[in-house]
């Protein structure tokens, strides 16, 4: 009977020294992570250089006491650290690249009128108008981007369409210059300007040496690479900056303006604000150099912008300094680009190239080699399909008129031609024209 009464109570503890046991096991536990902590400080250096070994990396923000660990191996962004140098990239590009960003202001002489009163019937007086001579008004404005010591300024052919105006180029230390027009290429939207005297317009102060823009390379670009655009905002904003990516590449648009259309190919399209002024400004890639020509803007959309690479513009640059003038490769064939209809209807051999002495529609052209020309000294025919220059295949989307202007009067090109069912292939050193 006991027996049983004893395991129904169960097992029973002295809870006294279960309390001091307790006790001396926190004391113990407190000790031990004191010398710890003792141990960790003595030894961080170590610890800290093992994790960096490992890809690790600690950054400490002092204000708010906390620490920030980052994974850089294997190519993996360091989130903070990124942020932190891409403001750097960004504020050093635009320090780099804003002293040779110039704005382009526009002025013409525009009649000023006279308001005097008609008195006819006595007391009534009816309101005239006469001309009481002219006086330079602003009629526009865009912004260029000095490229020479000289002052030789890059901008867009339609900044400076209007050849009655008068043109003043305001720098980004305040100072202001008459600049004349020294030429223009309309095929791709360029034009320079010179200024003149190199003399400050208010103080009179003559400049020795202009600060230029360091120009990159277009072709290197790729699509959701960081840019920035930095141009005279709406007239107004002298200098405005913008940041954005690369959204396309090799775009076609048919932009108007100043009283003319053009379609422009190959642009490069960036949803960096290219607002109205900023035309002629730089696009600019973080190691602050220009990638590109600012040029037009979607106006029924948010963001998407277009600029002209800047290897087009080197071209000309490069010619203006060579010879005062911008001049363009001249083949000397009149051609029709085959597609799909056109080799159906009048079953050709291939669906692409160059249709030598052709219109559009098939028809035969009054001349098909103009005489004297490159093509004519190259031996090319009437019939002739002028299927690639230099290894570059021509199609309607990639005309011989677009793959032509990419190379310089007096170079020599290799064109491959179908004359009979037979392939051939013809040097052919390209001609000028201004």
């Amino acid at each position: 009977m006991k027996e049983n009464q004893k395991q129904q109570n169960g097992f029973k503890l002295p809870w006294g020294k279960v309390v001091v046991i307790l006790i001396a096991l926190i004391l113990i536990s407190s000790a031990f992570g004191f010398a710890a902590g003792l141990v960790s400080l003595n030894y961080y250096p170590e610890i800290k250089s093992q994790l960096n070994n490992w890809g690790m990396d600690f950054a400490f923000d002092h204000a708010t006491s906390t620490a920030t660990t980052t994974v850089v191996k294997n190519n993996t962004v360091v989130e903070r650290k990124s942020v932190l140098k891409q403001q750097e990239l960004v504020t050093k590009a635009v320090k780099d690249i804003s002293p040779s960003v110039v704005s382009i202001v526009i002025t013409k002489d525009m009649p000023v009128y006279e308001e005097y009163y008609y008195s006819p019937f006595g007391d009534l007086r009816f309101p005239q108008y006469r001309q009481e001579g002219t006086r330079q008004k602003e009629i526009g404005s865009g912004t260029g981007l000095i490229v020479s010591e000289k002052g030789m300024v890059l901008t867009n052919k339609h900044v400076v369409a209007n050849e009655e105006a008068n043109y003043t180029v305001l720098t980004n230390d305040g100072k202001k210059y008459s600049a004349k027009v020294i030429d223009t290429d309309p095929f791709h939207d360029i034009a320079l300007l010179q200024v003149e005297n190199a003399r400050d317009l208010d103080e009179g102060e003559a400049v020795n040496k202009f600060p230029v823009a360091e120009l990159g390379d277009s072709e290197g670009l790729q699509i959701g690479q960081t840019v920035l655009t930095i141009g005279n905002a709406l007239g107004e904003f002298k200098n405005t900056v913008s940041l954005g990516i690369v959204s396309g590449l090799n775009r076609t648009i048919t932009a108007s303006g100043a009283g003319t259309v053009q379609t422009l190919k190959g642009l490069i399209q960036t949803d960096a604000a290219v607002n109205q002024g900023n035309s002629g400004g730089p696009l600019v890639n973080l190691k602050g150099e220009v990638v590109g020509i600012n040029t037009a803007m979607a106006q029924s959309a948010e963001n998407i912008g277009f600029a002209i690479p800047i290897n087009r513009a080197k071209r000309d640059i490069k010619q203006i300094k060579d010879s005062g003038e911008i001049t363009y490769p001249f083949l000397g064939v009149r051609y029709a680009m085959i597609n799909e209809e056109l080799q159906s209807h009048y079953d050709l051999e291939v669906g692409y190239g160059a249709w030598v002495g052709h219109n559009q529609v098939g028809q035969k052209t009054d001349q098909a080699v103009i005489k004297g020309s490159a093509a004519d000294e190259a031996g090319l025919k009437s019939g002739d399909i002028i299927l690639s220059l230099d290894g570059h295949k021509l199609t309607a989307e990639n005309t011989l008129g677009d793959v032509i202007m990419d190379y310089s009067p007096g170079d020599k090109v290799k064109i491959k031609i179908l004359r009979d069912g037979e392939e051939k292939t013809l040097w052919v050193k390209l001609g000028k024209r201004s």
